[in-house]
C-alpha cells in the first residue's frame, strides 16, 4: 500500500493509492473517481476499501493502513487536536459534500410530537419545540429518556443534533441520551427498539424510512444551508513526501464532485453507488438524496428538499477554515476540549485552501479569493470575491439567524454561555 509517485511527470507511471469510505451517499466524488475514470485521467489508479465505522477509517488513515479517506469533517481536527484519541496531523485539502444528513425519530416519538404541535411541514425550531415538550411529559411520567444515536462524538451529525436540541431547550447531556452508532447499524437498532432516533448521512434516514422504522423529521440543510459535511483526510506528512500526487487527486475529485453534482448524471450515478461493491443499496432510495426529494414517512409522497444534498455547487469542494472554526467552536462548546489561540491556529492549518489551490490553479476554474468567511450572513444567492469574477455561494443561513464570523471565535463560543 502507499503511494509511488514518479517526479513532476504523472503520466510517466501510475500511481497507486489506497482510500477508505464508509458506504454513504456523500462518498460519491471518491467512486466516481474511480469507476467513471478521473482517477486514471491523472495517472492515478485507486484502490477503495469500503470501512464499517468511523473509528476503524480514522484509525487506519493514522497507522498508514490507507492513503486517505472519506472522513467526517471534524474528525481530522480532533486528531490534529489530540482530543479523543491519539495526537496525528492531519489536513483536509478537499471538501466532498455539503449536507446530506438528516434527524430521523421512530414513528412513536414522532406521533408524541405530533400531540405537542409538530408536523413534517413545521419549521426546525417548531419541531424542536414539539419535542421538548414530549420530553417533558416523559419525565413527568416517569418513563425513561429517550436515546438518541449519533455516528462519531466528532462528528457533523453529534454538533448540528446538539445545536438544535439546545435551541428547543433541551440538554442533549441531562434530557436525553446520546450514544455512537456506526451508520449501517442505525435501521437495526432502531428496529430493535434499542434507539429512539439518530442523526446520520443518507441513504440510511431513507432505509429507516421505507422499513417503517423511522420520520425523517428535520434535515441539516434545514438546520444550516450549505453546512459542511464529508472532506478528505490525510496525514499531514503526505502532502510533504508525494506533492504530484496529491495535486492529481485533487484534480480527479474535482472532475468526479462535478460530474456527480449535475442533475443528468443523477439516474447514472445512482445505478453506480446502488453496486453491491460501493454501497450495495437499492438505486431509487440513492436517488433521492441525489435530487434532494426525500419521502420523509412511509407512505407520503416524496418532499423536496433544498440543498439537501451538495457535491459541486456553492464552492462545495473548497476547504474553507472557517468550517473547520465552527467545527471547533461546538468541540469547546460540549466540552470536548478548550478554547486557546495556539488551538485555534492549529484547526486553520488542519483545512488547507492553499493546497486546493494549488492543484487546481492551471485548470482556469473559478476559485474563492477568501479562505473563510462569515458563516450563515448569506440570505440569498450571491457573487463573491474570486479569481475569474464569477462564482456564486449560498443562501448558507442557520435555521436560527445567528452567525459565525472566525474572526471573533471566542465570542461566538461564549454567546452560548450567557
Amino acid at each position: 500500500m502507499g503511494v509511488e509517485a514518479r517526479g513532476e511527470d504523472r503520466g510517466s507511471e501510475r500511481s497507486e493509492l489506497t482510500l477508505g469510505f464508509i458506504p454513504l451517499v456523500d462518498a460519491a466524488p471518491l467512486l466516481v473517481a474511480r469507476d467513471k475514470g478521473f482517477a486514471i485521467e491523472e495517472g492515478l489508479n485507486l484502490t477503495l476499501m469500503r470501512e464499517t465505522s468511523w473509528a476503524n477509517i480514522r484509525d487506519r488513515v493514522m497507522l498508514g493502513h490507507f492513503d486517505a479517506a472519506h472522513m467526517l469533517g471534524p474528525m481530522p481536527i480532533a486528531s490534529a487536536l489530540g482530543i479523543g484519541h491519539v495526537e496525528v496531523p492531519m489536513i483536509v485539502p478537499f471538501s466532498l459534500s455539503l449536507g446530506g444528513n438528516a434527524i430521523t425519530l421512530s414513528p412513536a416519538v414522532f406521533a408524541g410530537m405530533q400531540h405537542h404541535g409538530a408536523s413534517l411541514d413545521s419549521n426546525p425550531a417548531t419541531i424542536g419545540a414539539a419535542l421538548a415538550r414530549l420530553v417533558i411529559q416523559l419525565r413527568q411520567e416517569g418513563r425513561p429518556a429517550l436515546t438518541l444515536a449519533v455516528v462519531h462524538p466528532f462528528s457533523g451529525h453529534n454538533y448540528e443534533l446538539r445545536y438544535w436540541l439546545a435551541s428547543a431547550g433541551i440538554d442533549p447531556d441531562r434530557d436525553v441520551r446520546l450514544i455512537v452508532l456506526p451508520p449501517p447499524f442505525m435501521v437495526d437498532a432502531m428496529l430493535e427498539r434499542q434507539i429512539d432516533g439518530f442523526c446520520v448521512g443518507e441513504p440510511w434516514n431513507s432505509m429507516a424510512v421505507d422499513a417503517g422504522a423511522g420520520v425523517i423529521c428535520v434535515s441539516k440543510s434545514a438546520l444550516w444551508r450549505q453546512g459542511p459535511e464529508k472532506v478528505l483526510g490525510f496525514r499531514s506528512d503526505f502532502a510533504d513526501r508525494s506533492p504530484t500526487v496529491l495535486k492529481a487527486l485533487l484534480r480527479a475529485l474535482y472532475k468526479a464532485a462535478q460530474w456527480a453534482g449535475d442533475p443528468a448524471n443523477q439516474a447514472e450515478l445512482a445505478g453506480l453507488l446502488s453496486l453491491p461493491a460501493n454501497l450495495g443499496i437499492p438505486a431509487g432510495i440513492i436517488a433521492r438524496a441525489l435530487g434532494g426529494a426525500m419521502v420523509r414517512r412511509q407512505g407520503d409522497d416524496a418532499r423536496a428538499v433544498p440543498d439537501f444534498l451538495v457535491f459541486h455547487d456553492h464552492a462545495a469542494n473548497f476547504p474553507w477554515q472557517s468550517h473547520a472554526l465552527w467545527f471547533y467552536s461546538q468541540m469547546v462548546r460540549w466540552g470536548q476540549t478548550h478554547f486557546s489561540p495556539e488551538f485555534a491556529a492549529r484547526v486553520r492549518g488542519v483545512y488547507r485552501p492553499d493546497l486546493y489551490r494549488a492543484a487546481l490553479a492551471d485548470s482556469g476554474i473559478d476559485l474563492p479569493r477568501a479562505s473563510a468567511k462569515v458563516e450563515g450572513a448569506l440570505v440569498r444567492a450571491t457573487p463573491v470575491a474570486s479569481r475569474n469574477g464569477t462564482m456564486t455561494l449560498g443562501p448558507d443561513g442557520f435555521f436560527d439567524g445567528r452567525l459565525f464570523d472566525p474572526d471573533q471565535l471566542e465570542a461566538y463560543i461564549r454567546s452560548f454561555r450567557d
